[in-house]
């Protein structure tokens, strides 16, 4: 496991006279910055890990508003993700019951109404914000039963010019138990406006003064509060970059230390002959004839499993590119050498898919492939258990079923991880555990990662690239596009639609997470079926019954249903 330098490190000593330094300042206990207290301060650390000052102030905002713009009411639509208006709240209404319950705000600035939602802290809202007296609001809105609304947001009096927000304002990720304790991203704006301001004297540079120099780096006192409080673009862009740089530093010391130790120690099983498994595969079972990139790929690992050391080696390829298959050839090299192979994958829909081509392939083969999932009965999964420890099992495929201490093999030489990004460190390694000597690896991503970025992020591995698509395959465009261009987005799906194509659209999550904020797949299906009725729209999720997952694909792949909405299950 690799083992990361602090990216800040400061040696927190107090002078001898029991004035506090910028270094100890950092290690004050948060519940003593002003506006936090113990209950806050117990919140903070359960769900944001943050206990100390340096903490705070290393809890950095993930993006950031322009506060100059007030838009009309009439002007709100789907492609804005934040939205700033002004004008009066005019009635409030309690609506639901129990855990549903919430106050309604009925707001408006002559040109249309907004709700603005609350579900937690009802009497405090009613009390604090007055009918009739203008408002600066701010927030996230969303279309729910046909009408705009708002929940949790930032209201402002706002009596002349002068209360207008000015320049770029700082947005933070806060859970649900955040919002519920009033710590939303405008009340860690302001913690952390009041803890930069405990620190009177400028923080010492974390790196040295040549690195600092040689790469054009911002101080890193400046960097800090540019971060947070970024007076223009051009200094916000040099604080991240000075801070990006300072954490990919350390990231890459600490690889390039691992790396070097794990070559030095980690001896490698040798796979010193191709045989008749390979060999009868490549004559008779070869679906068609290898591209160049997937023969040198090949090739590369030949050479790595060939060295009695461990090979350690990342494979990145587009889909359909031909990576499933070289990691085939290379588990029937381990079965020529004497060794069982596996395969782990991040979802049993993956593994599946896996092992029907696997089976399919090799059909007609003396080579045992056996399937093990979180869904695998108790009968089968301990009839898998024997034959791996008898050597009867060639091929294993599965989930993070194989990690449990139950899944023994008899002799593990060659460990595939599919979107290998999916899994921690820990469930890896759990994996090439198994054996006193650790098994050769090969991850496989089809995450395009350009060369450099992945010798950076990825410097324990050796990197190899499929660069070409097998014939007849068309090659994958990616584009990315923002917000803003989301109804040109919807129009060109609903085009490839009409000429017979299919959609899939993917969210990070199922349901609104309470430490993420991001998209997420139950608000995404509704608003999905909203914005193209004409059409029939399916989703799927790692929650399903394997029967109901089956039936939604049933449905996808026969078309009967034209848009699919899914988590990466799929």
């Amino acid at each position: 496991m690799v083992e990361l330098f602090p990216i800040f490190m400061y040696i927190c000593t107090e002078p001898a006279d029991g004035r506090a330094t910028p270094m100890s300042i950092l290690q004050t206990d948060i519940q003593y910055v002003p506006g936090v207290g113990p209950k806050r301060a117990e919140i903070l650390q359960k769900e944001i890990d943050v206990f100390t000052l340096g903490d705070l102030l290393r809890w950095y905002p993930y993006r950031y508003i322009d506060r100059t713009r007030i838009y009309y009411v009439h002007e709100i639509d789907s492609a804005k993700a934040y939205i700033q208006l002004k004008g009066k709240i005019t009635a409030f209404e309690t609506l639901g019951e129990g855990h549903k319950r919430r106050l309604v705000a009925h707001f408006t600035d002559g040109t249309g109404f907004v709700d603005l939602v609350w579900f937690q802290g009802i009497r405090f809202v009613e009390s604090k914000y007055k009918l009739n007296q203008e408002y600066i609001v701010f927030g996230k809105p969303t279309l729910f039963n046909g009408k705009w609304n708002i929940a949790h947001p930032d209201i402002d009096p706002f009596m002349n010019e002068s209360d207008r927000p000015e320049g770029l304002m700082a947005m933070y990720n806060t859970t649900e138990k955040m919002k519920n304790h009033f710590l939303n991203s405008r009340a860690m704006q302001k913690i952390i406006t009041t803890a930069f301001s405990l620190i009177k004297e400028r923080l010492p540079e974390s790196l040295s003064p040549d690195v600092v120099q040689e790469a054009g780096l911002m101080p890193f006192h400046d960097a800090l509060e540019n971060i947070h409080f970024p007076k223009t673009p051009s200094l916000l862009r040099d604080a991240e970059y000075r801070l990006k740089f300072e954490e990919l530093f350390y990231i890459q010391l600490s690889i390039v230390r691992y790396a070097s130790e794990r070559k030095e120690k980690l001896k490698g099983f040798v796979f010193g002959k191709v045989g008749e498994s390979l060999h009868t595969f490549f004559r008779e079972h070869l679906p068609f004839e290898l591209t160049n990139a997937q023969k040198r790929v090949i090739k590369e690992i030949r050479r790595d499993t060939a060295t009695g050391r461990q090979m350690n080696r990342l494979l990145q390829g587009d889909v359909g590119s031909g990576k499933t298959l070289v990691a085939l050839m290379c588990m029937l090299i381990a079965r020529d050498n004497g060794f069982q192979s596996a395969l782990m994958s991040p979802t049993e829909i993956l593994a599946s898919q896996h092992y029907e081509t696997f089976t399919r392939m090799l059909r007609g083969m003396k080579v045992r492939v056996a399937l093990l999932t979180g869904s695998t009965r108790k009968k089968e999964r301990e009839l898998i258990h024997a034959a791996l420890l008898s050597g009867e099992i060639d091929i294993l495929i599965g989930t993070h079923a194989l990690i449990e201490d139950v899944v023994q093999f008899r002799n593990l030489g060659f460990v595939v991880i599919d979107e290998q990004h999916r899994f921690g460190v820990v469930q890896r390694a759990r994996l090439w555990e198994k054996n006193r000597q650790p098994p050769h690896v090969l991850v496989m991503t089809a995450t395009p990662i350009p060369r450099t970025l992945a010798m950076t992020v990825y410097g324990d591995l050796d990197v190899s690239v499929i660069d070409e698509l097998p014939p007849g395959r068309k090659q994958v465009q990616t584009l990315h596009r923002y917000d803003k261009k989301r109804g040109a987005l919807y129009q060109f799906i609903r085009e490839q639609i009409v000429q017979g194509r299919q959609v899939y659209i993917v969210y990070p999550l199922i349901e609104e997470s309470e430490t993420l904020d991001l998209k997420n797949l139950e608000e995404g299906y509704l608003h999905i079926r909203e914005a193209f009725p004409e059409f029939s729209v399916c989703k799927m999720h790692g929650r399903m019954k394997a029967a109901e997952k089956e039936e939604v694909m049933r449905r996808f792949v026969n078309n009967e249903a034209q848009i699919m909405v899914s988590t990466t299950v799929i």
